[in-house]
């Protein structure tokens, strides 16, 4: 039973939190301190009240009834020479002893007021001493004055015997007087050891309530908090196994449950993102390697494609040649469709080939002049040029670290785009310009044609989409595709201005030295394709 009444107690005091500690452990302190402090104020207060009786009361008491005594004795002495002279210069003393007797009387009757036993030995001193005057003082006083008369030596012989009476009434109450002032210095003097002792007390038990409560600050809170500290530091150093073990009042260890429960999930996040990362990294590595096939694919495909499609071209121009005047003209007009089919084919595999090697083949960057550039592209066009009319100017171009041939493709596609897409009748007119923008270069290539719709701005840059069917306007659909990839390699963007309307603007960047991305080596087939379309 008495087991199971302590288990109950620790599992209540387990569920105590920080607040609820500090609020029982100051409520106690404030208690019990403040206990020691009423019983210090009134080992206080008794010592000064006690202090006050000593000073105020005893002391003067005693001190009054001493004078008392002087006054009386100066009574009995005045009484006495005037009985035994007659000469009535000794009734000086008593009257005065008279007087100061009442004063004294009344003194004492104020400083002893409420007590009742020294008040009662005054009023036997007082019965005393009226005793004695009205047997003997006052009859001799009242003697006429000259001789001294036989019967008033007699009446001072008989009054002896009074005032001795007074004199032992004094005696006791100055006895009892005395023995009040010594109890009470005596009382004092225990008051005063107590309220030392009651002092020392509180100074030993503030210390106590100090160290323990700092004690109970460093078991309860530092130490818990100086655990909790070190394990966090463990697992912020990489140790996320490294478990968080709750410990101190109920907060605190609310507190490390919950980060013990972060780092489980952590742990656990960590090793989905561990498993995700090992997943993406076998993906990534199947997709280079589909890729790569994929490219080896697309090049051994089309390359392989280019050799039967001029045998085709070849064959079928030598039987128009050969054969032409002894077919019929639908004969001729088939051969013609197969002819320019085959062309066409030859052209689209060449295309594609450019493209897929945009990034791969041509990855030489180096510091170039784009006006150069620029130049040697316009060159390459002066047909198309010189049979549209077309007027090409340009503002000053930059230098700019890039691939030359890459860069010759782009201005190529864009400025043949801007002479083929020509309105009727209208000679094309295109001017490039360029300036720095943001740490980049922005150029614009804009024309006088036939313009993009706004609902095409995305589309166009998208590879085999046209906007016009090939007898309207040559073409593969790839040109606009290879100058986002041209564009997006060296760093930038490229779009359509949906708001020109008098024609096509395209607006595109490159940043003045693009980022290295690493591409396939160009392979021996490349390197064959480029020196034989040299030839």
């Amino acid at each position: 039973m008495t087991g199971d009444i302590q288990q109950q107690r620790g599992r209540r005091l387990s569920s105590w939190t920080t607040r609820r500690w500090l609020r029982v452990g100051v409520g106690a302190s404030l208690v019990v301190l403040t206990l020691l402090g009423l019983t210090g104020a009134w080992v206080m207060g008794r010592s000064q009240a006690i202090s006050n009786d000593l000073t105020d009361v005893r002391s003067p008491s005693l001190s009054t009834a001493f004078r008392l005594e002087t006054a009386l004795v100066n009574q009995e002495t005045g009484i006495r020479g005037y009985g035994l002279t007659g000469t009535a210069e000794f009734l000086a003393p008593y009257r005065q002893g008279v007087a100061d007797q009442r004063a004294h009387i009344r003194s004492l009757r104020e400083l002893l007021d409420g007590d009742a036993a020294r008040l009662q030995d005054l009023t036997s001193v007082q019965e005393a001493v009226d005793r004695w005057q009205e047997e003997v003082a006052e009859p001799v006083a009242g003697a006429p004055a000259g001789t001294p008369s036989p019967q008033e030596a007699e009446r001072l012989a008989n009054g002896k015997a009074a005032f001795d009476k007074v004199r032992a009434a004094l005696e006791n109450q100055q006895e009892s007087l005395r023995a009040d002032r010594v109890q009470a210095r005596a009382d004092l003097q225990s008051t005063v050891t107590l309220r030392n002792w009651v002092f020392s007390a509180i100074a030993l038990l503030i210390v106590a309530l100090g160290a323990l409560v700092f004690e109970g600050l460093r078991r309860g809170i530092n130490q818990p908090l100086d655990r909790l500290g070190a394990d966090a530091r463990i697992i912020a150093a990489g140790d996320f196994d490294h478990p968080i073990t709750p410990t101190g009042p109920a907060d605190l260890r609310r507190l490390s449950g919950e980060i013990e429960s972060m780092r489980r999930r952590l742990v656990h996040e960590l090793a989905f993102a561990e498993e995700a990362r090992l997943r993406l990294d076998a993906q990534a590595a199947d997709l280079q390697r589909s890729n790569a096939e994929l490219e080896q694919f697309a090049y051994v495909a089309s390359h392989d494609l280019q050799e039967p499609l001029r045998k085709v071209s070849s064959f079928t121009q030598l039987l128009k040649r050969r054969y032409g005047s002894q077919l019929d003209e639908r004969a001729d007009q088939y051969i013609d469709f197969a002819v320019d089919g085959a062309n066409r084919m030859q052209t689209l595999i060449s295309d594609l080939l450019n493209f897929s090697r945009v990034g791969r083949v041509h990855n030489a960057h180096q510091n170039i002049d784009l006006d150069r550039t620029f130049k040697e592209s316009l060159s390459a066009l002066s047909v198309a040029i010189e049979e549209t009319g077309a007027t090409i100017t340009h503002d000053p171009l930059p230098e700019l670290v890039a691939d030359p041939s890459q860069m010759a493709m782009l201005w190529q596609n864009l400025i043949g785009n801007a002479v083929k897409f020509r309105r009727p009748g209208e000679a094309p007119r295109v001017h490039i310009a360029a300036a720095r923008e943001d740490g980049l270069w922005r150029f614009t290539v804009t024309d006088n044609g036939i313009g993009i719709p706004p609902e095409y701005a995305e589309k166009i840059f998208v590879i085999f989409q046209r906007l016009h069917t090939k007898d309207t306007y040559s073409g593969s659909g790839i040109g606009l595709a290879m100058c986002k990839k041209i564009v997006e390699f060296h760093g930038g963007t490229i779009t359509i201005d949906p708001d020109y309307r008098d024609g096509a603007r395209i607006t595109f960047t490159l940043a003045p030295e693009p980022p290295q991305i690493p591409g396939p080596s160009a392979t021996p087939e490349d390197t064959r394709t480029e020196a034989e379309q040299a030839r």
